[in-house]
């Protein structure tokens, strides 16, 4: 087979994308040059590596497989050129960064401050829901990950960097919060807004609710802190999100933090990436950066 390395960047773009016209525009090229490269890499390997459904392109498994060699021989050699750079004593490159949701209200600080120090590199940050972190992580799409939950059944590089307390809310006006204790029967006839089943905190709460042998009444399941903090503040239910989605207050935007036996439960921040990968001095240098960080403030 004969297939150049620029070849492959556009069948990653295509695999990333799942449009020719997205991958053109990735890779700075036309779409029927595109279209033209993508059929001279099928007609090299000898066999289909995609179909084009509706608009949208799906991988065939030998597609998928040449996707992530493709993945990892970019990955590789980004990490070869920023070795070069840090021989010369240049300091560039791009850092991607996949974080759950949760941590969007503390990981652009960390971030922001790993850029002034490194003004010249470019950092993609994709923020989802855990289970879309955990896909990425899966498919080895970043550098890094962030999340209080990570898989127990990847081989992973797993460290904890931060306290992740997980507390219960109510309306600010709510008798709750005006009471010094609380126990979970005393919440037994009370509504519960939670977030979506999969997301760290709500995995956590119903570990917990699980061992008191407690079954919080639902009326929501939401895919966001801001809704939950939102549906709470407006008198539907009481809310379990992570501290960090109150910036660390007791009190935010018409909630309060209750005193509830159990809470705050116990969770951490993971900052993750496979074991088998080797990362590049870019992402080294970030993972220290946020340890490092993260101690210097604890």
């Amino acid at each position: 087979m004969n297939i150049t390395f620029r070849q492959l960047r556009l069948f990653l773009a295509l695999a990333e994308t799942g449009s020719v016209s997205a991958a053109a525009r990735a890779l700075h090229v036309t779409q029927p040059t595109a279209s033209m490269q993508l059929r001279e890499i099928s007609e090299s390997v000898g066999l289909p590596l995609y179909d084009v459904i509706g608009k949208k392109v799906h991988l065939t498994q030998v597609g998928q497989e040449l996707a992530e060699t493709a993945r990892a021989i970019a990955q590789s050699w980004d990490g070869f050129e920023q070795q070069v750079d840090g021989i010369k004593g240049l300091a560039r490159g791009k850092l991607r960064v996949a974080v759950v949701s949760t941590a969007k209200y503390f990981m652009p600080r960390l971030i922001g401050s790993f850029c002034n120090r490194h003004p010249a590199i470019d950092v993609s940050l994709e923020i989802l829901n855990r289970d879309g972190v955990v896909q990425r992580l899966r498919d080895n799409l970043d550098d890094l990950y962030i999340m209080s939950m990570p898989p127990a059944d990847m081989e992973l590089c797993d460290q904890s960097f931060m306290p992740n307390p997980i507390v219960v809310i109510v309306a600010s006006d709510d008798a709750l919060a005006r009471r010094r204790k609380v126990t979970l029967q005393d919440l037994a006839g009370r509504r519960f807004i939670l977030r979506e089943p999969g997301s760290g905190t709500r995995m956590a709460a119903d570990q917990f609710f699980r061992t008191e042998k407690f079954r919080p009444n639902i009326r929501l399941e939401l895919g966001s802190n801001e809704a939950v903090k939102e549906s709470v503040a407006g008198g539907l239910g009481i809310g379990v999100v992570s501290r960090h989605a109150l910036h660390g207050h007791q009190k935010e935007h018409g909630v309060s933090v209750i005193n509830v036996a159990g809470f705050p439960l116990p969770s951490a921040w993971h900052i993750v990436h496979p074991a088998s990968k080797k990362l590049s001095p870019l992402a080294a240098a970030f993972k220290q950066h946020v340890l490092s960080s993260i101690a210097d403030n604890l």
